[in-house]
């Protein structure tokens, strides 16, 4: 496959904004439940196309000039979500630095919250809970790049 660009992989911050704009619906009154859960399931997208870049950059490199986008891509897409959801959760995550703890424990947490978006048909969020949810994600996320640097 010929490379195309300069692989980027979809912009976290796209995705939160996006989020938001979905649990401020312009509907009257309260957002549709299907607004809220498309929400938190952008949101967790956020978080784990945050992950695939950072992984990516640090294994490859940041700088699209100095690395091989083939090999970018490739570890951008190797990223697994149940995967990725269970190195959360395992008991060395103790011995990482604090920032990287807490991205973690968000994680596992929006991943938690998105089966239930995406597949629970009783599954119900408040405009409040996803716009908390947007916010720690946010937040997170911006933790995951400053802890980097």
């Amino acid at each position: 496959m010929a490379e195309i660009g300069t692989p980027i992989g979809l912009n976290p911050n796209s995705l939160i904004s996006t989020a938001n704009r979905l649990a401020y619906s312009q509907n009257k009154g309260r957002p549709r439940q299907e607004d809220l859960c498309r929400a938190v399931s952008t949101a967790y997208y956020a978080m784990f196309h945050a992950l695939a870049r950072s992984n990516a950059n640090l294994l490859v490199g940041a700088t699209p000039s100095k690395r091989s986008n083939r090999a970018w891509r490739q570890l951008y897409r190797a990223l697994n979500h149940s995967q990725a959801a269970r190195a959360a959760n395992r008991q060395e995550l103790p011995h990482f630095p604090q920032d990287i703890q807490d991205f973690a424990v968000q994680f596992a947490k929006m991943q938690s919250h998105r089966h239930t978006a995406d597949y629970d048909p009783m599954g119900t969020f408040s405009k409040s809970e996803v716009l908390q949810l947007i916010r720690e994600t946010s937040f997170a996320i911006l933790v995951l790049f400053s802890a980097r640097t």
